[in-house]
């Protein structure tokens, strides 16, 4: 039978009250998504974190208290595939980690990478609009009506130098838009180009941190949810759409006072970003430190 190393235990009257209160933040964002799928409805913006990123409702509402803490009395946790249980303590199974060393070793490399890149404060949250030029009747989110238009929309790409960096947003651009920006990247250049300026590379914390589950406490998902949300939203009042029909008013980037609000959101966001990602980097650099301890794999 697999033992359980060293862990300290947390019995459940302590846990479970970090498991409820980290349910109930959650369903704040989880309830009304779940309500909008059951009537067949959609919402642009607050639903696109569980629509892009694969991580479901009934797995942002879960807490896990992460490598080295135990539970007692916790058969929630125990019918989890992730989970041993040894003489009552509940507990991540460690010997899972080291399948996971390939991907924590780039994801410390892409957060140390970004973290120490210089932040760009000039591509003005034109992917978006990049992402529906020239596209006409066949463009994204046809619920929601251009601002500008088709020709006005097409107009603001073509009068500007487009300067994306984040390659899963120049992955959407339209085939005309494309050559257009000052990088033409793909999936190898990714972890060379991202920086700290970027809305998107902020909104990709929290696909970072649920990809650390279950080896890292759950708060530092909704920490990372609760950002991305925020990113979202700032993505699309910047973008091409007109979404005051959701309570949003735009970013009109295409004028000189737009492109200085949405520099002051992307400041913002930044900044919010920089203490999330040093925790991330702390947790992943914690895990390989402890694969190298226990299992002989180099940490580097």
């Amino acid at each position: 039978m697999r033992r359980l190393r060293q862990v300290i235990v947390l019995d459940r009257d302590t846990w479970l009250p970090r498991a409820e209160a980290h349910r109930e933040r959650a369903e704040r964002f989880t309830r009304p998504h779940l309500e909008r799928r059951r009537a067949g409805t959609d919402h642009p913006v607050e639903d696109f974190l569980f629509e892009y990123y694969n991580y479901s409702p009934g797995a942002l509402t879960r807490w896990h208290p992460g490598l080295g803490t135990g539970m007692a009395d916790a058969a929630e946790h125990a019918a989890l595939g992730a989970y041993l249980t040894v003489d009552g303590v509940t507990a991540v199974d460690a010997s899972r980690l080291e399948r996971r060393l390939p991907g924590l070793r780039w994801t410390r490399t892409l957060l140390e990478r970004t973290r120490d890149a210089e932040p760009r404060w000039s591509c003005f949250g034109l992917h978006e609009w990049a992402m529906v030029h020239g596209a006409g009747p066949e463009r994204r989110h046809t619920s929601q009506p251009l601002r500008l238009g088709d020709a006005g929309t097409d107009e603001v790409v073509r009068s500007h130098t487009l300067q994306c960096t984040h390659v899963d947003a120049f992955r959407f651009f339209t085939p005309s838009a494309a050559p257009l920006n000052a990088h033409q990247l793909t999936r190898d250049d990714q972890i060379g180009h991202e920086q700290p300026g970027c809305v998107h590379v902020s909104m990709d914390l929290y696909r970072l941190s649920f990809r650390l589950m279950p080896f890292a406490e759950s708060t530092i998902v909704l920490d990372a949810f609760e950002l991305a949300l925020d990113a979202r939203r700032v993505d699309m009042r910047a973008s091409p759409y007109d979404v005051t029909n959701l309570g949003l008013d735009p970013i009109p980037v295409e004028t000189p006072e737009g492109k200085a609000e949405y520099v002051r959101e992307q400041r913002r966001l930044a900044a919010l970003a920089e203490p999330i990602r040093a925790r991330l980097l702390a947790e992943v650099t914690g895990l390989l430190q402890h694969a190298a301890e226990t299992t002989g794999e180099p940490a580097v």
